[in-house]
């Protein structure tokens, strides 16, 4: 693994693209390296998982929203839509947008943490549209997600971008058209200009994650999806991009990133002439294999909260009564604390009203829950019903987060033994006793107690689609999926899972994309052209009548018209 240290430049050093970063990343993409056997078969664990969360999420709101939309730009031979049938098929980067959200909706499936943030299976809705509209095949695909993975978690390893305030998905978008360039067998050229242009257009900030948290959340992904797929077909058509898109005087981290953090305490001068990032990055001829160091979600909220549903699960053995609790402390990470606990000063985080999006990302209301309840599901544990009950109300706003740099080290430790992303939680009782435990690893890592391996990526599959698709419908899809490899060309439809007819919900709601198609040209001529269509079709009526009358020796019949009128008037006059 190589590091690549990354500095911002003037214009006129004329930096050669052979220094830059996103040529490095094109590097990676362009190189064939083999795909071993246990990063292709934890692709395929991910294929199972983002199908299973996709169609478990597949009549939400924001999901159906974003398939009508989809629907609207149909395309023959194009790329499938879950819940829909195969032979259904829309443009590529509409279906990354649909899939992307379906995915993405429940927040449920992998992730990365590091100095930034990531859910690296968001990089498969774009990657497995763009083959299937190419006719691609299995082990295309797998490559072509090797190297997304690979490029998506050594950028979030290396760039912090909430600190900035940018949202994550500015290191996903780039990975896509990485991935998307292996997956097309694309030159090096090509590829880095979709880089750039990924980049460029990716940057948008992280208020989609802070306060009232809408639906957004969902579509972020999936718009970085469809981004990255425009941006390849821009490239592969010899277009270029906003170049050095790292490093340039007005680049991302000149303005954007951590060169402006030292603009504003030094002085726009102070920006140049030091490294700001070291991004690690696969030499040629060195296997990718950075998805082993993702880790997949059991329960349906944001990752940092796994290890604490884990934990309140274990402790509520200990509590008869939850009404006899004073208090409660969460002791953890800058990161739990400061986005999901009490440090991010959200009133929304303790409201009962407040949307799901905003409850998933509230660890008083999720420890809450599960300390209550003892489980944690998708659906039941964010119902308005069960975030207003009185006893939950009152329990969740006696929760607070503090902090630990002891977690805060663990949690950016490069040693994956010593990652963590748990935290120590003290209960206080009414009577003066103090209840205290702590964890490190959710029992689903691959360091915890019941780590995940594909049968359980197999159950949650299960679990999820259960009453949802058929169970042949089920077999199929994980009979074709666990084959991967052997899919040929032309062949990924078979990745989709379909629903029975009539259990898609459509959205009645209209939107711009669903008006009628209209004519490109000017009104005038449009009515011009439908009096020449009457005119014809008028001559056409009077031949066959003609015609008509020949054949059966019968004077054919005539409308009266005006005309005809005014002469019967005349004929009786005279």
């Amino acid at each position: 693994m190589d590091l690549h240290p990354v500095r911002v430049h003037r214009s006129k050093d004329l930096l050669p693209r052979e220094a830059q970063l996103a040529w490095k990343i094109a590097g990676v993409a362009a190189d064939r390296v083999a795909v071993q056997r246990d990063v292709a078969e934890m692709i395929i664990n991910r294929i199972i998982d983002n199908a299973a969360v996709a169609i478990a999420a597949i009549n939400r709101g924001p999901v159906v929203s974003a398939r009508m939309m989809a629907l609207a730009h149909p395309r023959k031979g194009g790329a499938t839509l879950f819940g829909l049938p195969p032979a259904r098929t829309v443009s590529p980067e509409w279906a990354a947008w649909a899939n992307g959200t379906a995915v993405r909706e429940l927040d449920f499936h992998d992730t990365f943490l590091a100095a930034d943030y990531s859910h690296p299976a968001d990089n498969i809705p774009p990657l497995l549209a763009v083959a299937q509209t190419v006719g691609a095949s299995g082990k295309d695909l797998i490559r072509g997600l090797a190297t997304a993975y690979e490029i998506h978690i050594n950028l979030v390893k290396a760039i912090c971008l909430h600190e900035h305030k940018v949202d994550h998905i500015a290191h996903l978008c780039p990975a896509a058209a990485a991935g998307i360039g292996t997956l097309l067998g694309l030159k090096q050229e090509t590829i880095f200009q979709a880089v750039q242009q990924a980049v460029h257009v990716a940057i948008t900030t992280r208020q989609s994650r802070k306060g009232e948290i809408s639906s957004w959340k969902a579509f972020a992904p999936a718009h970085a999806g469809k981004l990255a797929i425009e941006a390849v077909d821009r490239a592969m058509r010899g277009e270029g991009a906003p170049n050095p898109i790292y490093e340039g005087e007005d680049s991302i981290i000149a303005w954007i990133l951590a060169g402006r953090t030292v603009a504003d305490r030094e002085g726009r001068e102070a920006v140049y002439g030091r490294d700001y990032y070291h991004v690690p990055l696969p030499a040629k001829g060195e296997p990718k294999r950075a998805i082993l160091e993702s880790y997949t979600k059991e329960y349906s909220a944001e990752y940092q909260a796994q290890a604490l549903i884990d934990l309140a699960r274990r402790m509520r053995e200990q509590i008869e009564d939850v009404e006899a609790i004073e208090r409660i402390l969460i002791h953890t990470s800058h990161h739990t604390h400061y986005v999901i606990g009490t440090g991010a000063n959200d009133p929304q985080k303790m409201d009962p009203k407040a949307s799901r999006e905003t409850l998933d990302h509230s660890i008083m209301y999720i420890f809450a829950v599960a300390l209550q309840d003892g489980t944690w599901h998708h659906i039941e544990s964010y119902t308005p019903r069960r975030a207003s009950r009185p006893d939950t109300v009152r329990l969740w706003h006696k929760i607070e987060t503090r902090e630990d740099p002891e977690w805060t080290r663990r949690y950016h430790a490069t040693d994956p033994r010593e990652k963590a992303f748990g935290g120590r939680v003290q209960i206080f009782l009414k009577d003066g006793k103090v209840i205290e435990d702590e964890i490190a690893f959710a029992d689903a890592h691959p360091l915890g107690a019941r780590p995940f391996r594909r049968e359980d990526y197999i159950r949650k599959f299960r679990t999820l689609t259960d009453g949802l698709i058929s169970t042949r419908e089920a077999n199929r899809f994980l009979e074709a999926v666990q084959d991967l490899a052997a899919i040929p060309a032309g062949g990924l439809a078979a990745l989709n899972v379909a629903l029975p007819a009539g259990r898609l919900s459509l959205s009645p709601v209209r939107g711009i994309f669903d008006a009628p198609v209209r004519s490109a040209e000017p009104a005038a001529a449009r009515q011009v052209a439908r009096k020449a269509e009457a005119k014809v079709r008028t001559i056409t009526l009077k031949r066959a009548r003609t015609q008509k009358s020949v054949i059966t020796g019968k004077p054919a019949k005539t409308r009266p018209g005006r005309t005809t009128r005014r002469t019967v008037a005349r004929r009786r006059r005279g």
